[in-house]
């Protein structure tokens, strides 16, 4: 059923109504936005390492004007969502997999269907994994799963990161302000390019607030401790026996100048894994950068469209 959504006969999907929640948990809310009737079972989105629900505000609307609800969650300490308290060390890949879980027994759901960007994209990857039965499409932007990391690499960081996360606690990092546009450039600078001034603008509705102590100034929405890297990662036959438990139906589009990988190989590898036991695996690959679904909304939609209305168990490979 490819091709049958293109472009050119795709809605502008500018009226979607869009809805703000909070879903309780014990340390406080998961917070998100809900596009669409709330009488369907949404598609769960979930966003990238220090992004939030923004990133799907271009692709939401074209989603509903097909028939879909969507929620597009912040992550823990991310957006508007609770951070952690004290004390407690972000473990991203799995801190998405209990949100996610958290989120779907709150709501009493079955046969989820999860869109994940980056980090996103491996939290998808490890909850098809884990909850094999429960999941019947993920669809995964330019992420293959949880990264492997080289030792050698990793490991001379280890300190750093870990002493850095008591100066976090001591709220050396919680009240930097800066200016409107000085965020945007920070935000446009940490990103090395794969957005643009529009993305970020999107993306700091969520991602900055106005300074309880200062004047035009503005602090990160965001927890500091994200920025800690949370052990351990995974090795290569690891991601493999996960990647042999997922049996549903599978979208991976890639982006030529998007996730860069210690060992690029990588990439393809666990795709090839997954496709061993899904159900059906589509591979896109697609001229553009990390935040393609926010920068080039409209390549990116009709593909996810196309894939989310077709059942076809054929694997296939598209270069466009």
């Amino acid at each position: 059923m490819r091709d049958i959504i293109n472009i050119e006969n795709l809605p502008k999907g500018d009226f979607a109504e869009v809805k703000e929640v909070e879903i309780p948990v014990p340390w406080g809310y998961i917070c998100g936005k809900w596009w669409g009737p709330k009488n369907l079972q949404p598609i769960i989105g979930i966003h990238g390492w220090q992004d939030n629900s923004g990133s799907f505000d271009k692709l939401a609307p074209y989603l509903v004007d097909y028939g879909f609800s969507f929620l597009c969650i912040d992550l823990p300490g991310h957006g508007f969502s609770s951070h952690f308290p004290k004390g407690v060390v972000y473990n991203h890949s799995f801190d998405g997999v209990y949100c996610v879980r958290r989120i779907v027994k709150y709501f009493g759901w079955e046969k989820i269907i999860l869109i994940g960007h980056s980090l996103g994209g491996s939290i998808t990857f490890l909850y098809a994994s884990i909850f094999p039965n429960d999941v019947a499409k993920f669809i995964s932007l330019d992420n293959c799963g949880p990264r492997v990391r080289n030792p050698q690499t990793l490991l001379p960081v280890a300190c750093y990161n870990m002493d850095q996360l008591f100066e976090y606690e001591n709220n050396k990092f919680y009240d930097l302000c800066y200016g409107y546009e000085e965020m945007l450039d920070i935000m446009m600078e940490g990103h090395n390019g794969s957005l643009d001034r529009e993305a970020c603008e999107i993306l700091m509705k969520r991602g900055m607030k106005p300074s309880p102590d200062k004047q035009n100034c503005y602090v990160f929405t965001r927890d500091p401790r994200l920025k800690i890297v949370a052990f351990p990662f995974f090795s290569m036959d690891e991601i493999r026996d996960f990647a042999s438990r997922i049996t549903c139906e599978v979208l991976n589009i890639r982006a030529d100048q998007g996730t860069q990988l210690e060992q690029p190989e990588h990439y393809d590898l666990t795709v090839d894994a997954i496709e061993r036991s899904a159900k059906r695996v589509e591979r896109v690959y697609l001229k553009g950068k990390h935040h393609i679904h926010l920068t080039d909304v409209e390549t990116v939609a009709p593909i996810v469209l196309n894939f989310l209305l077709s059942t076809s168990e054929v694997a296939k490979t598209h270069n466009l």
